[in-house]
């Protein structure tokens, strides 16, 4: 009897052990299926906020590029190739994980000159980078929709919209500010672009960065500090 006791026991023991592993492997197999599922939601959420941006700077600049066509303007080539080189940047390295920051450095300068010609005398822009090496990286468009924002909210006060731009890198630690003229009885500085990056950035860099945003009677200020902990 103590036999059978003791086959009946290991049997028992095998059996349960071995269902313990089967749905030890089971619910594995679902996390990674949940785990999945909520990384595509994030990728697409992602591209789905990407597709948000410049559709109007890309109006506004074809019809400027149109009317300095009509002149004959030298200037036009120069517009051409800037747009040519920041919707590559839009359509093709937008889907890297990461790029140089830089490279995103680079892109806004085109913006800015873009902006230049069509602004002409009415625009005064003020841009400094300090200490940003090219082996510092970051989600493409990560500070343009800030840049952008600032061009299409900010406003024209004694004959000229102001835009102060600065870049400061130091200890893997990225601080970005932004700030352009602009009066509260005008329209409040709001829309896709702000509430894009601020999704994004919990996305992307979730307990990793610091959003301000200040808005005064003569200013709207935008403050990031990005600590790339991870790198």
């Amino acid at each position: 009897m103590i036999c059978v006791y003791l086959v009946v026991i290991i049997v028992s023991a095998f059996k349960l052990l071995k269902f313990n592993l089967q749905q030890s492997k089971t619910n594995i197999k679902l996390e990674t299926k949940i785990l999945e599922t909520q990384l595509k939601l994030k990728e697409q959420e992602l591209r789905y906020l990407k597709m948000q941006i410049h559709p109007h700077f890309l109006f506004n600049t074809l019809n400027t590029m149109y009317g300095f066509a009509l002149k004959k303007a030298e200037e036009t080539p120069e517009m051409i190739l800037k747009l040519s080189n920041l919707l590559d940047y839009l359509l093709y390295q937008v889907d890297k994980p990461l790029v140089p920051l830089t490279d995103e450095m680079n892109h806004i300068k085109d913006y800015i000159s873009l902006e230049q010609m069509r602004f002409n005398d009415t625009l005064e822009v003020n841009f400094s980078d300090k200490s940003c090496s090219e082996n510092i990286e970051i989600a493409p468009m990560l500070y343009l929709p800030f840049v952008e924002n600032s061009f299409k909210h900010g406003q024209i006060i004694d004959g000229k919209l102001t835009i102060d731009m600065t870049f400061k890198c130091k200890n893997n630690t990225i601080y970005f500010n932004i700030k352009n003229s602009h009066s509260k009885t005008g329209t409040i500085q709001s829309g896709i672009g702000l509430d894009n990056i601020k999704k994004r950035l919990e996305l992307l860099y979730k307990n990793q960065f610091n959003l301000n945003i200040i808005e005064n009677d003569d200013f709207f200020e935008v403050e990031l500090k990005l600590s790339l902990i991870n790198v």
